[in-house]
């Protein structure tokens, strides 16, 4: 055999080297919209998730050259059985490579892409595209609070993920971004936020209230005072053990310290034993009643309390009206009730109705990762149709979010996130990246039966 030369050996490395991984599109086959987190998983129980853009990147040498069965899980996307019930496909990934994936929308909502956390779009960069998108800091978000205040439209999220410790940020973290974030209302979807960060240039809490435990605001709401200064306001709770609130009160925005701070302690376990008041919390919403009289609505999803949208209201405890919010909710086209268990309401001008979203208490295939869409002439009701829309395996999809100002009035999108998260399922395998992270979706009302 004649030997290798030097100049042959090091160009067969290079070229080995060089090789990129097997690129995967998953799209959805009605629109060709890439589809985000879908799961591939290979007879040897390797997992690859798709990222914003519904890319896989594949570069495991096992794989490589060789015809390859990829189990597929959608969650609401997926594929047709074959004779022997299994769900998926068989690709043989090769270096440089490319092949897509269709699969079929099964429930109406159109999952558009995650919007916290990190790597939204690693499996793209792996492959040396969305190079533009940067990395935030953050690997985790919990459930979402929003308000626009003074010109610009607020986040926050309670307990943060960070790369740095496995505990991370427990006294709320935040953002801010213009009031409607997205310019496009088709994946992938690039939200860029701008952190409150610390002198590191790191995410910081932004309501570290006194007392032991987490911190978690609620009911977050712009309000004007007697002097015409718009106040941001939110009720907090402090927590100890697993979810135990011991107190409950309520903060206001510091504008110079970029903080929340606490303004009046409305309970306190030890002080004042029993249960906490009806608390203004949940995702707040205006409305103006048959008299010309306008209330500030606090409910999760439905109201149980309200006030005058002032500060001064909001602030007095005597001057809130506890509200009976409706129990259940009749399905679309049967006698079935759906339970909720958290969600929002909105108004509607396509609808000319108000609409809420909200995840099913106990509902099926996965215990608190169903999500329902339902109407009503009122935000007290009377709330029935529903009609569910987005459907989880064993994963839990809770404090679902709407967004009517994400779209212009009169739009027939309506678009709302959740946390997604293993939490309060019986799966005990994370998804990577996607656990315990806020996901976007669309539902297109003019698609839906009236």
């Amino acid at each position: 055999m004649k030997p290798v030369s030097y100049f042959t050996s090091m160009l067969l490395m290079t070229v080995s080297v060089s090789a990129g991984p097997f690129r995967i599109d998953i799209v959805d086959e009605e629109n060709g919209w890439p589809v985000p987190l879908v799961e591939l998983r290979t007879t040897h129980n390797v997992r690859f998730v798709s990222d914003n853009a519904g890319t896989i990147a594949v570069d495991l040498p096992e794989l490589m050259n060789r015809e390859t069965w990829f189990t597929i899980e959608g969650h609401g996307y997926g594929i047709a059985e074959d004779r022997f019930g299994f769900k998926g496909v068989r690709l043989t990934p090769v270096p440089d490579g490319k092949d897509t994936v269709k699969v079929k929308r099964q429930l109406p909502a159109k999952r558009l892409g995650r919007i916290t956390g990190a790597g939204i779009f690693g499996e793209s960069q792996r492959l040396g595209l969305e190079t533009d998108w940067k990395e935030q800091g953050v690997f985790g978000c919990d459930s979402v609070q929003n308000v626009v205040h003074k010109g610009k439209l607020f986040w926050a999220w309670g307990d943060t993920k960070i790369a740095k410790y496995p505990l991370g940020l427990f006294h709320m973290s935040g953002a801010s971004t213009m009031p409607r974030p997205l310019t496009s209302l088709k994946p992938p979807v690039r939200l860029q936020l701008d952190y409150f960060t610390d002198e590191k240039n790191q995410p910081r809490n932004i309501a570290k209230l006194p007392g032991e435990g987490p911190t978690w605001l609620n009911g977050f709401a712009s309000l004007p005072d007697k002097d015409g200064e718009m106040r941001m306001v939110a009720s907090y709770v402090k927590v100890k053990g697993f979810l135990q609130v011991y107190e409950y009160g309520l903060c206001v925005w510091n504008e110079e310290t970029e903080n929340f701070e606490k303004h009046l302690g409305l309970w306190n376990q030890s002080k004042d034993g029993g249960k906490p008041p009806s608390a203004s919390n949940g995702h707040p919403a205006r409305w103006t009643d048959k008299d010309g009289k306008e209330w500030l609505l606090f409910g999760d999803p439905f109201p149980h309390l309200r006030c005058e949208p002032t500060f001064e209201s909001w602030e007095n405890p005597e001057t809130r009206e506890a509200l009976d919010p409706q129990k259940s909710v009749p399905t679309r086209g049967s006698s079935d009730e759906i339970k909720p268990h958290r969600g929002s309401i909105a108004w509607n001008d396509y609808r000319k109705k108000w609409v809420t979203i909200f995840t099913q208490q106990d509902g099926e295939p996965s215990s608190l990762g169903e999500i329902w869409y339902a109407e009503a002439p009122a935000p007290s009701g009377p709330w029935g149709n529903a009609v569910k829309v987005v459907t989880h395996a064993n994963y839990t999809f809770y404090n679902p979010k709407i967004h009517p100002g994400f779209t212009n009035p009169g739009s027939p999108v309506l678009l709302f996130e959740g946390t997604y998260t293993k939490s309060f399922s019986t799966n005990q395998q994370a998804t990577p990246r996607y656990d315990y992270n806020q996901v976007l979706y669309r539902l297109d009302l003019d698609e839906l039966a009236p």
